[in-house]
């Protein structure tokens, strides 16, 4: 059986009545938005989020028609968040295919987006889920402070590796995190479960974007945006801040100054990549992505042992192994 069937088998049934919620949700009576809508639903996911919502819901108690609404409104916020990111990094490829912004330029991509997000947070209010909309809310600012403080970093050139952790955390973390913590409270208002899967999620998403960081240095890209794509954007990652801090000034300086150049060839990425290889950053990014994982599956500890743990644990460590 391979990682994604055994993280499905506890749930395989309740993913597939979840289909047809995000098109309930997101109907709309405007040709143009129905399309469009139809255009994102064609090209969805892996659905790792909504999954991470189930099985939090199964592994803490009943599942019932709550999991389905905080899963919906979690992959709700997560498709109107990829379709904001694809604008701000000024990206025109989402999984292989046309962005939104490529095809319907910004502006309409933006309001597409907006438009997303509020289906979720009004199916949140509709039905009264005023827990999980707290979470929802929470992680909405979190993912919009993550993302702006990654631009100033990106300006400034000036990013720690504490500063970095802050940014994955709030960026890409705070929504698995959202996902675990909104599946439990679908199941339980018992806070202190709730936050042991808020934290399970949590050093979760650290891991994933770790793998996801580590990714953009590869030779070969199988994720869906150009390689070095990061770099391009300025953006310093994990493994680069790694092999900076580990070499003295002169070459430290030199690698800043390609990295600030706003236009970087071939050339330019590939000397950055054998930079950080040499100064041991892509086995630092590994080391410190596994301990993140490591973290993820010590929270399931007091858990008695069941398909659901199984499927929890092989989720985290499909996040660390995947090739996509």
């Amino acid at each position: 059986m391979s990682s994604k069937e055994l993280i499905i088998s506890p749930i395989k049934e309740e993913l597939v009545k979840f289909e047809p919620y995000f098109q309930k949700a997101t109907k709309s009576d405007l040709p143009l938005l129905s399309t469009i809508i139809n255009y994102i639903l064609r090209r969805k996911g892996k659905q790792m989020r909504p999954m991470m919502v189930f099985l939090s819901a199964k592994l803490n108690g009943t599942f019932n028609e709550r999991t389905y609404h905080a899963a919906l409104t979690i992959e709700l916020l997560h498709t109107a968040t990829l379709v904001h990111d694809d604008v701000v990094d000024d990206s025109y490829q989402r999984r292989g295919f046309f962005s939104v912004n490529a095809v319907w330029k910004n502006k309409i991509a933006v309001l597409v987006g907006d438009f997303i997000l509020a289906k979720g947070l009004l199916w949140s209010i509709e039905h009264r889920d005023y827990d999980i909309l707290d979470h929802i809310c929470t992680a909405v600012r979190d993912m919009s402070e993550g993302e702006i403080l990654q631009i100033e970093k990106a300006r400034k050139q000036d990013i720690t590796e504490e500063v970095y952790f802050e940014i994955i955390r709030k960026k890409t973390a705070s929504l698995l995190a959202t996902s675990a913590a909104v599946g439990t409270c679908s199941v339980t208002d018992d806070k202190e479960i709730i936050e042991r899967m808020r934290l399970f999620g949590e050093y979760a998403g650290m891991a994933f974007q770790i793998k996801d960081d580590l990714f953009d240095f590869q030779k070969s890209n199988l994720i869906g945006k150009p390689t070095g794509n990061d770099l391009r954007e300025r953006k310093i990652t994990l493994p680069l801040i790694h092999a900076l801090n580990s070499t003295e000034s002169k070459e430290k300086s030199r690698i800043l100054k390609i990295v600030r150049k706003h236009s970087k060839s071939t050339t330019d990425i590939r000397e950055v990549n054998e930079f950080v290889a040499s100064h041991g950053g892509f086995d630092y990014a590994e080391k410190i992505m596994y301990a993140f994982n490591d973290q993820a599956i010590a929270q399931l500890s007091a858990y008695p042992e069941s398909e659901v743990k199984s499927a929890l644990i092989e989720y985290v460590n499909y996040i660390t192994s995947r090739v996509n």
